[in-house]
């Protein structure tokens, strides 16, 4: 306990938890701070100013890094026919209809991601229970719900990450890997973060973005200058 509480110490010095960092600061600081035995997942978060219990004031989403994420995505079909031939030439790694809807119900959900055409989503639908709560119901305004399955299978294997704000306000997405080279991570957060700013809801009012932050696995957070990170 006593080397755990150490560690965690060492990788907080020279941080202060109450300044603004540039960007390419807080990547580096970042970093130099991952130092788990794995291959830690860096995750930004950025604090709104949106009330997200108003509808018109939602944000969701979906954007491809263009560096990846740097993680495995296993992928989940509901189609038939052509289109699950498609789907599976494309790499999906589980494809089904009334018989995935079955093993779901049943409680086993191998897969991170899901993926289904049109017509399945009456079938789909009956696992808003167990798919909702995970953030895995296919949704037509992230591209999960569309005719194109190989084209969404192949995104979202390739790095594409969806995101939705939280009840606080708070929208946030792993968005690499520790082992990524600052430049790529920095190409990654400002197509996150650009993404974020285009899903700006109508009814957002006063200062959008509050504050931003990045932070690894096992590491403390950084919070960023929002002006680094949304600036060209």
């Amino acid at each position: 306990m006593a080397k755990i509480a150490k560690r965690v110490q060492k990788t907080r010095e020279g941080i202060d938890p109450t300044k603004l960092v540039a960007l390419t600061e807080a990547i580096s600081l970042v970093k130099e701070r991952a130092i788990a035995k794995f291959d830690e997942t860096i995750e930004v978060s950025m604090n709104l100013g949106v009330d997200p219990r108003h509808a018109d004031q939602m944000v969701r989403g979906v954007v491809n890094l263009p560096n990846g994420t740097g993680r495995t995505v296993r992928v989940a079909v509901f189609a038939r026919g052509a289109k699950a031939d498609e789907a599976r030439a494309a790499g999906a790694d589980i494809v089904g209809a009334e018989d995935l809807v079955e093993i779901v119900q049943g409680g086993k959900i191998d897969f991170d991601r899901c993926i289904a055409t049109p017509d399945m989503m009456p079938l789909v639908g009956r696992l808003g229970k167990v798919l909702g709560p995970r953030g895995m119901m296919p949704n037509p305004k992230v591209g999960t719900v569309t005719m194109d399955v190989a084209g969404a299978v192949k995104a979202s294997k390739g790095g594409a990450v969806e995101f939705r704000v939280e009840k606080a306000g708070i929208v946030h997405a792993g968005i690499g890997k520790a082992s990524f080279d600052a430049v790529a991570l920095e190409e990654n957060i400002r197509a996150f973060a650009d993404a974020v700013i285009k899903a700006k809801p109508a009814g957002a009012k006063g200062n959008y973005v509050k504050r931003v932050a990045i932070s690894s696995t096992m590491g403390p957070g950084v919070k960023i200058d929002p002006s680094s990170v949304t600036a060209a």
